[in-house]
């Protein structure tokens, strides 16, 4: 489990599938009314309480991110309890869930190096194809054109140079420079063999 502060009020924890594997959970635990699901989410309140030393009370959303075969990102947001309002609460918690699958694959990566390598990985499994793009000086890979049969294994090696990144592929689209439109893979490996 990797935890990151966004701001104030607003926490990423990252769960991997050994994460949930670990606790006897599946991504599919989270539509049933799960015992072991709800102890996970107080869990990691409490880390994400102590690590960045926040009051998590009162009403808290939840967004949840199911990436294809890493695990999951979940968002929380804790929002602003006015002071006549926590006696209200009194340590109680109320979620409101949304759920989005990942159709794309889409991956941050700090260094073009990771790019150039992750490319020689892809092209040993016959994965091709990919949009490179640059913004705020992270690269950033979607590959959305990935055969079914194939996405597990490419987000392997995805998450081996890079992080799954929880962006839009349209807020890339808007705000993003476009550096290889598409056939990253095969344009990477082209000039850089």
């Amino acid at each position: 489990m990797r935890l990151e502060r966004l701001t104030a009020n607003k926490i990423k924890i990252f769960l991997t599938s050994d994460d949930l594997f670990e606790r006897g959970l599946s991504k599919e635990d989270i539509w049933k009314e799960s015992s072991k699901w709800n102890q996970l989410f107080h869990d990691m309140l409490e880390e994400a309480s102590e690590e960045f030393d926040v009051d998590i009370q009162g009403s808290v959303a939840v967004e949840i991110f199911s990436l294809q075969a890493q695990g999951m990102i979940l968002i929380i947001t804790v929002e602003e309890v006015k002071e006549d309002e926590e006696l209200m609460y009194d340590g109680f918690i109320e979620m409101q869930v949304r759920v989005e699958g990942c159709e794309n694959l889409l991956y941050e990566f700090g260094e073009f190096e990771d790019i150039i390598n992750l490319s020689k990985r892809l092209s040993y499994t016959d994965i091709f194809g990919g949009s490179l793009y640059e913004m705020n000086n992270r690269y950033y890979l979607l590959m959305d054109r990935v055969e079914t049969v194939n996405k597990e294994k490419a987000a392997c090696i995805l998450s081996e140079f890079g992080n799954p990144s929880i962006l839009s592929p349209f807020v890339l689209a808007e705000y993003g420079k476009a550096i290889i439109e598409d056939k990253t893979v095969e344009t990477i490996l082209h000039f850089f063999k």
